[in-house]
């Protein structure tokens, strides 16, 4: 085994949040017994969570690398990829959990609630691992230029909107908005992917691509739901 898959548990760069949980907020809930067994121990210290925390990494690990089998012949994936890329995925899944193990409500057994943060991250790093080899490009002329197969009017028609497009992108928005609108409206290119290169959060990319949309819909007139942005 090579590269992730060959580490032992726990090392960096996993970051294990402290053994001290937060207050539970209000009233614990009733919790099926092996749930309650998991926030138990992962809630406790020394040796017994670091056990529990062994457990749930390899739990995470199982579970991202279900949901990554499953895309892996589409995407051309091979097997060290596959794993490689479920230990990334339960590396980040884990800290998530711990960090959030507060809010835990019980509605689901613990390992289902703890898998789907495998499954996110899973969605997460293949996002990466399929655009690593592309170029992210904040650049808008090449959708600009493109002219699809349309009537003359059409032709015309298209021509002019997205010419209108153009320059309300370039003289509205701020030069943070126009980067983010161009990568991820006009370009494709994954949220996540944006926030690693602009040094910023997810959800600061959500906010200036909602931003940017409102500027261009009242600039353009658009109605507020307009399929164009």
């Amino acid at each position: 085994m090579t590269g992730r898959e060959a580490r032992a548990w726990p090392l960096p760069p996993v970051a294990v949040p402290a053994a001290e949980p937060e207050p539970w907020p209000g009233p614990r809930p009733l919790l099926d017994p092996d749930s309650r067994a998991w926030i138990a121990a992962l809630s406790g210290t020394g040796a017994t969570r670091e056990q529990a925390v062994a457990r749930l990494h390899a739990l995470l690990v199982r579970a991202a690398r279900f949901q990554l089998s499953r895309r892996a012949s589409r995407l051309r994936l091979r097997g060290e990829s596959v794993a490689d890329l479920a230990t990334e995925a339960a590396d980040d899944a884990l800290v998530s959990v711990l960090a959030h193990l507060h809010d835990f409500r019980g509605a689901s057994r613990f390992t289902t609630w703890a898998s789907k943060f495998a499954i996110l991250e899973a969605s997460v790093v293949l996002r990466r691992r399929v655009w690593k080899e592309r170029e992210v490009t904040l650049d808008g002329d090449a959708f600009f230029e493109a002219t699809p197969a349309l009537a003359d009017e059409e032709k015309r028609e298209h021509r002019e909107l997205l010419e209108s497009l153009r320059v309300a992108v370039a003289e509205v928005l701020s030069d943070r908005q126009r980067e983010v609108f161009v990568a991820v409206a006009l370009n494709g290119v994954p949220i996540d992917l944006v926030a690693d290169r602009l040094g910023a959060t997810r959800g600061a990319v959500y906010k200036m691509l909602h931003d940017a949309r409102r500027k261009l819909r009242t600039h353009l007139e658009l109605p507020g739901g307009a399929a164009t942005l």
